[in-house]
């Protein structure tokens, strides 16, 4: 146990024949007695201030350790919103080329369907100059022929029919 300036003041020495001058050594221990208490409360100021510093530095390191953790959630958070962006856009992409790609089946089919209506309207025109034109030659070859009043309405009627049927 260390002494304290109460051990120091209470310390009584034995005396001897030819020992040390009692007053010098009082004044001594009175000067250790002051320079012992000073230390002491010096001693106790720098333990406050380490516990003080202790609690800052504890507080300090709280701190670093919740910013470091927020940091870490942070980018793991916005890493996240990126990969998910990252699979948005994919999807994005996807359903467009989907949409594309049948927006262009529609409109090839579509094309088809108009070519082969054309081809069939150009058939029925060809068909039909045909026979407008088969009519119109028969027509004529009625104009040339010379027994024109001979001929009966009826008889007409039937070629122009089978003409137009034909």
């Amino acid at each position: 146990m260390p002494l304290s300036p109460l051990d120091i003041h209470n310390k009584e020495f034995g005396r001897r024949l030819r020992g040390y001058d009692e007053d010098e050594v009082n004044e001594f221990l009175d000067q250790v007695i002051k320079d012992y208490e000073s230390l002491i409360r010096e001693n106790k100021e720098l333990q406050n201030q380490m516990l003080a510093l202790q609690e800052r530095l504890n507080h300090f390191t709280n701190i670093e350790e919740t910013l470091s953790k927020t940091i870490i959630i942070a980018q793991e958070a916005a890493d996240e919103v990126r990969n998910n962006a990252k699979k948005e856009a994919q999807l994005i992409i996807k359903e467009s080329e989907k949409n594309a790609d049948r927006i262009i089946n529609d409109s090839l089919a579509k094309s088809r369907k108009v070519s082969l209506e054309v081809e069939e309207l150009k058939k029925q025109a060809s068909v039909y100059r045909a026979r407008f034109r088969t009519l119109v030659e028969a027509q004529l070859e009625l104009l040339t022929v010379d027994g024109w009043d001979t001929l009966e309405p009826q008889q007409a009627r039937q070629s122009e029919h089978e003409l137009l049927r034909g």
